[in-house]
């Protein structure tokens, strides 16, 4: 078990998990993760970790489909801060406790604060990365908001 998938227990939160087998040359875990479990790709989320500056400050999560790109501009102001970019692949690692391509936004080491694009309130379900690589966990869009203390934004380009 993944911290992510122990917090959705714990927390009682109605979820399934899905697993493939991650091919170690694919660049692109979420759209291999679409492409294993025959998934729509619009359900399918990413997490982003960015690094915010001028008003709030440090490391932040952004969760998006996995086939859009992320609007620095939106979730810059969504958080409260004037500027957002990527966050370092190493810190992003050392801070969730998860490697890149299974960074979950659930059961993080430290509680991050955290966007969700409002895309994902059309679905019942969407999945996201249960904490490894090959390993989605599938819930409502309102428990994903809930356990990471989230909020909801259009934050993805083009919407």
């Amino acid at each position: 078990m993944t911290p992510a998938i122990n917090l959705a227990k714990k927390k009682g939160i109605q979820h399934r998990i899905h697993q493939y087998e991650h091919d170690p040359s694919c660049q692109a875990y979420g759209l291999e993760a679409v492409e294993k479990l025959s998934l729509p790709a619009e359900q399918v989320f990413k997490t982003l970790l960015i690094e915010l500056s001028g008003g709030k400050t440090g490391l932040a999560v952004a969760v998006i489909p996995v086939a859009q790109s992320l609007n620095m501009k939106r979730v810059a102001k969504a958080l409260g801060a004037k500027k957002a970019d990527m966050a370092n692949p190493d810190d992003a690692q050392r801070v969730t406790g998860y490697l890149l391509g299974g960074i979950s936004p659930l059961g993080q080491k430290k509680a991050l604060p955290t966007v969700i694009d409002d895309s994902a309130q059309q679905f019942d379900s969407i999945y996201v990365s249960a904490g490894r690589r090959g390993l989605e966990i599938e819930l409502a869009p309102a428990d994903l908001v809930n356990l990471t203390r989230g909020q909801v934004a259009a934050i993805q380009d083009g919407a």
